[in-house]
């Protein structure tokens, strides 16, 4: 469980944060809409990824925008996932499917929230037929506009999937430093930010499109491995 971590330390730690992040739209040559990017575009095999969100700022530890959510992909033992696979899912083929992407689910859930609308069927199984996929296109297409809006940021981790894997260390680790959940806000989310109206309780405390690690505390040593990772990144 998540203790309340040292609030000037959590304060340093994301100003160093933001600071590599900064290190890594230099060598990424700044962030990419999602909506624009296509497999095409010499993406590493394996990575982490920093979502953005216009009108999402930062308040306390610096300017410039705030990371929304932190992910990656496959970390299980064999798994054959690749980073533009994940990314692709997120960003939706053919209007879009939320079961292949939980960050789609949620914000779907929010937006349902936000405007009233009404899907029974949203996030319901783990597949669909396509009769009930059909129905929920009048949701899957404003979400697929919401995410293809937000900038993102990669970072090239080539290491094989399992319990020790470096994406896997550094995801957690950056969640659960970005995470308001538990303790006072730093950078937290605008009044406008659509997660406040989630039905999934830690987005809306933590402030993140995110709901594992939200609650956890961080290991401040993931910084050093971050910031080497980055001057490492061709």
């Amino acid at each position: 469980m998540r203790e309340q971590s040292n609030t000037a330390q959590r304060f340093d730690d994301l100003k160093r944060f933001y600071a590599a992040l900064d290190a890594l739209a230099r060598k990424t040559n700044g962030a990419r809409l999602l909506s624009t990017c296509d497999g095409r575009m010499g993406w590493p095999e394996r990575g982490v990824y920093f979502f953005q969100e216009r009108g999402e700022n930062r308040t306390d530890t610096g300017s410039g925008p705030r990371v929304v959510r932190v992910g990656t992909h496959g970390l299980k033992d064999g798994s054959k996932s690749t980073l533009w696979k994940r990314l692709s899912q997120h960003r939706g083929t053919g209007g879009g499917n939320h079961r292949g992407s939980i960050f789609r689910l949620i914000v779907g859930t929010a937006l349902m929230q936000s405007n009233g609308s009404v899907f029974p069927s949203w996030g319901q199984g783990n597949s669909a037929p396509r009769h009930i996929r059909e129905g929920e296109q009048p949701l899957e297409k404003p979400v697929s506009k919401i995410i293809g809006e937000m900038p993102f940021l990669w970072l090239d981790i080539a290491d094989e999937p399992g319990p020790g894997s470096q994406r896997g260390y550094i995801e957690r680790n950056a969640i659960a430093l970005l995470s308001n959940y538990g303790g006072p806000p730093l950078d937290p989310p605008s009044d406008q930010w659509l997660g406040h109206h989630c039905n999934r309780e830690r987005v809306r405390r933590s402030g993140l499109w995110n709901q594992n690690h939200v609650d956890e505390d961080y290991d401040p040593g993931f910084l050093d491995r971050l910031e080497t990772l980055i001057t490492e990144m061709r």
